[in-house]
């Protein structure tokens, strides 16, 4: 199994973290995307989106987080990032795309690069846009935590998906110094998942790229 990623790419934490959390073993192959090395040649013929992270393993080349840790959860089913029944599967995936597909988006390394590069917004503006779009969409998470299904973790007592894909965007709001005191559940859960092994073992300072 081996794991084309980046340190510090959100994406590519969510899938450190699912195998982590199975226990999976792999090659860390790292594509720094800060000096565009997804875009040589010797990448784009192994994955034309030009994106991390990408899974090769049984023959396969696999990409998209969120298909990645599905996949996981298909082929090591346990611990389980799903829940069994129907409508906590769906709240699962609700939450992780509250994420994955509303905030990260907006806010991910390459529209970061247009916005300062193309756009020539400078460093101020690019950060105050930043922070809008992920307080907005924390807002939104935190209410959704506001449910009886919601635990120790963002669906009951055990990590899942959800919590994979909360991670990474704490970690980047911090780093953008985004106020999180006003989202307390949010924060409650994030510290749950910190205080897991295997959260620690997939974060950016672990990484053997990683850059202070």
């Amino acid at each position: 199994m081996k794991l084309h990623n980046y340190f510090r790419s959100s994406a590519s934490f969510r899938v450190r973290i699912a195998l982590a959390l199975k226990g999976l073993s792999y090659q860390y192959v790292s594509v720094h995307i800060g000096k565009g090395e997804q875009f040589q040649e010797s990448f784009t013929q192994l994955n034309g989106d030009a994106l991390v992270p990408m899974l090769e393993v049984d023959g396969l080349r696999l990409t998209q987080s969120m298909a990645i840790m599905e996949y996981l959860d298909d082929t090591h089913p346990t611990p389980a990032l799903l829940p069994s029944d129907a409508a906590g599967k769906a709240r699962v995936r609700a939450l992780s795309q509250s994420i994955a597909c509303e905030i990260h988006p907006l806010n991910n390394l390459r529209i970061l690069k247009y916005l300062s590069g193309t756009l020539k917004l400078d460093e101020d503006t690019k950060n105050t846009w930043y922070r809008h779009w992920v307080d907005l969409g924390l807002q939104a998470f935190e209410k959704q935590l506001a449910q009886p299904a919601t635990g120790r973790f963002c669906h009951g007592d055990t990590p899942t998906m959800a919590d994979c894909v909360l991670v990474p965007q704490i970690f980047n709001a911090q780093r953008f110094k985004v106020d999180l005191s006003l989202f307390p559940r949010t924060m409650a859960v994030f510290d749950a998942c910190m205080a897991m092994p295997a959260f620690q073992q997939a974060q950016p300072s672990a990484c053997p790229d990683f850059e202070p």
